[in-house]
This record gives structure tokens, C-alpha cells and sequence, in this order.
């Protein structure tokens, strides 16, 4: 009998599912889809292997009353309904933090749980989902094993400077430390680089996940050597929501002259920030390259200006620039945003081929480009899927 691996990914609003076969290492899932809005109004798509879409049937009951929990405990029966009871073998999840403890991918217990649990306070806008999504699994079928896979992995490759605050080593033995996330999208990203960039895979990259969350990695031997998120997924790049890099100073501006509470400055800053915030419309890249408000056209410019300084910054740590791949929800399906942040980048060799930026090809950068300029779309699941794969056949699990 066939059996299946189905990978989930809570994020703040939404919840993408994917369920591939685990007797092959096919990248292309047998169907895959999203529950977006969630929290308000939630839409639910899903597509077969051939991108015929699927019929909702049961999922049709979503409504604004909806959480997590309640989407999967919906979502688990279609699926166990399209595939003929659902025969699975493991559930893997997107997991945003993995703390200190936790690098690789780990089988889930009652004490991997509660030390995921206690990093909430890191990741507010994530981690509290993807806890969600695993106790909703176990609560339907607490006998199939599930797996955590960390975006915060990928990056443990760096050196211990990178890590570094320049705080009291006593907050840095507790762990007080550079993270970094986007890490299953890196890993994915690192995989195929040598498909496209051949020698140079193995060079000096750096990979922007650019979408409603973003983020920047500088790779050399398709490792993490450095990246923009710090502590928290708040760090680094403007986002849709979220202000990224900060002077210290303003938090502490906003609690001693404005008086704001610990959670208003938390909802402030990962919520009404970024281009919601600079826009005062809304933090939905194509919608504000739509608009001539000059506040939107504002928050656009700010976003591909601090795009390029944070790239900038990354490049001491890898010595210089051999390529540039953009991925994500924006950076691969948005050609202004790419031109615009490499107009900034034109000192470091980087010159865009327009005519196949505009048709989102590939390779965008010019044949006299001193840097390769990529745009390649991201797998997560890709990556959660083979993670389950190889952890439970070292585990001995039959398939």
C-alpha cells in the first residue's frame, strides 16, 4: 500500500499543506494547497499532481470563527478523504525556532513541545501556529509521528561571531544570540543552486527571501555565513508588517515618552510597521506598485533601499559577490522590485538583462553582468518532505 508524507506550515494567517509519496524523492507533491485568511475570511485552494484544482467539499464550512486548530481538524478528513483514508506516514512541520537545542530534524515529544512552547515570546507571529497545527495532528492521530523541522537550522553552519550581540555574556550564554530564519527556504534554495549557477554554486551568494516576510543569507559553499534576521524574526529588512532593523533606542522611546506597554510596542512593530506602516494602506507589495499615492510609492522605494544596504552589509562576511538569487512571493514574481534593488547595486557589478526580468526568466542579469542575478522560486515542503523521509528510515521506520 501506498503511504504518504503530508508537510504543514502554519504562518500568522494562513496554513499551506502538501502531501507527497514516501516511496519516491519526487519534489512534485501529489496535491498541495492553502488555507489563506485565516482569522478573518478564510479561502481554501488545493491542486492535484497536474494543477487540476480540487474540489473544497467539507472545507466549504470555514468561516471567520475559524482558527488553526479548527482548519486542520477540518483539512485532515478532505485529505484523509481524497486519499482514500489518508495512509499516512508521518506529519512534517514547518517550525520557526529551534532555539538552542534543536538544529536537525527532530521527532516530536512532550518535551521537544515544551521547549518549543517556551520560545514563543521569539517568534509571537509563528511559533504559537505551528504548535497549533502539531497539537491539532495529535489530537486526530496521536499514533503517527511528527516531525519538527527548524527554520533556524540552516543557519547554525555560521561562525560564532556572527551569532554574537555585543551584549553581556551572560545574555548570550542564555541564548541571546543571532538565529536567523527562512532557513528551510535557504536549505531548498543552496540545493539547486548547482542547476544554475554551475561552478559558482559553491561561491559567494547571497539569496534574498523577499515576501511579506523577508530576509537575506550570504552563503559560501552553499552554507549560511550570514544572514539579516537576528533574535527574532523581526530584525533585518523592512517587511509588510514588520519594521525590520531598528535603533534600540525607540523602543525605549515609545515605553518612557509615549508611555506604550510591552504588547502595543510588540503589536506596533510586528503587526502596523513595514509597508503597511509607511504605505498607510496596506502591506500587499502588488497593490502599492499599483497606486500613484506617493505613500505607497514611499514604502516601495524604502523597502528596495534597505533591500540593497543590508546586502551591502552581508558582503564582508563572504568577501565579495558571485551571485544574487531572489525567491519568495516577491522576489520571484515582482520584476520591478528586483530592478529596483539591483539600480542600487550597479557599484557592485550587478546589471539586470530588463527583458528577462520582465518576463520573470531564470537567469535576469545581463551576459556582461559581473554578477550572476537569479530569480528561482523556494520549496519549502520540498525540503520538510525529504527531512521526514530521511529521518525515519535512519529511525528504521518500514515504509
Amino acid at each position: 500500500m501506498r503511504r504518504v508524507f503530508l508537510t504543514l506550515n502554519a504562518g500568522s494567517s494562513s496554513l499551506k499543506f502538501a502531501v507527497f509519496d514516501s516511496d519516491n524523492s519526487s519534489t512534485t507533491p501529489l496535491t498541495k494547497g492553502t488555507i489563506a485568511g485565516i482569522g478573518g475570511t478564510p479561502v481554501f485552494s488545493a491542486r492535484d499532481t497536474a494543477g487540476g484544482a480540487l474540489d473544497a467539499g467539507a472545507m466549504t464550512a470555514l468561516d471567520v470563527a475559524s482558527d488553526h486548530e479548527t482548519v486542520i481538524a477540518l483539512l485532515l478528513p478532505w485529505l484523509a478523504n481524497h486519499f482514500g483514508g489518508l495512509p499516512l506516514l508521518a506529519v512534517g512541520h514547518r517550525v520557526v525556532h529551534g532555539g538552542q537545542h534543536y538544529r536537525d530534524p527532530t521527532l516530536i515529544s512532550p518535551s521537544v513541545l515544551q521547549y518549543l512552547e517556551a520560545l514563543v515570546p521569539l517568534a509571537p507571529l509563528h511559533q504559537p501556529h505551528n504548535i497549533a497545527a502539531i497539537r491539532a495532528v495529535a489530537k486526530w492521530r496521536p499514533d503517527i509521528p511528527q516531525i519538527a523541522c527548524f527554520d533556524t537550522g540552516f543557519h547554525r553552519s555560521q561562525n560564532h561571531l556572527a551569532q554574537l550581540f555585543a551584549l553581556p555574556r551572560d545574555l548570550t550564554d542564555e541564548g541571546v544570540i543571532r538565529y536567523g530564519f527562512h532557513g528551510l527556504s535557504y536549505d531548498y534554495i543552496a540545493s539547486i543552486l548547482p542547476n544554475h549557477l554551475g561552478d559558482r554554486a559553491s561561491g559567494r551568494v547571497i539569496v534574498a527571501h523577499l515576501g511579506n516576510g523577508s530576509s537575506m543569507c550570504a552563503m559560501k559553499d552553499r552554507k549560511s555565513v550570514a544572514t539579516t534576521m537576528g533574535f527574532t524574526a523581526l530584525d533585518g529588512l523592512m517587511m509588510g508588517r514588520r519594521c525590520g532593523a531598528l535603533d534600540p533606542g525607540v523602543v525605549l522611546y515609545l515605553m518612557q515618552a509615549k508611555g506604550m506597554a510591552a504588547p502595543d510596542i510588540e503589536t506596533l512593530l510586528y503587526k502596523h510597521s513595514g509597508l503597511l506602516g509607511v504605505s498607510g494602506m496596506t502591506n500587499d507589495m502588488q497593490v502599492l506598485q499599483d497606486s500613484d499615492n506617493p505613500h505607497a510609492q514611499e514604502a516601495i522605494a524604502l523597502f528596495c533601499y534597505r533591500a540593497a544596504s543590508s546586502l551591502a552589509g552581508l558582503l564582508p562576511a563572504i568577501g565579495g559577490l558571485d551571485a544574487l538569487v531572489f525567491t519568495a512571493g516577491i522576489g520571484e514574481n515582482s520584476a520591478p522590485i528586483r530592478k529596483a534593488i539591483c539600480d542600487h547595486l550597479g557599484w557592485l557589478g550587478v546589471t539586470l538583462d530588463d527583458a528577462a526580468n520582465d518576463k520573470n526568466a531564470t537567469r535576469i542579469s545581463a551576459a556582461h553582468s559581473q554578477v550572476g542575478v537569479f530569480a528561482l522560486p523556494t520549496n519549502e515542503e520540498t525540503v520538510v518532505a525529504d527531512a521526514c523521509r530521511d529521518l525515519l528510515t535512519r529511525a528504521g521506520k518500514p515504509e
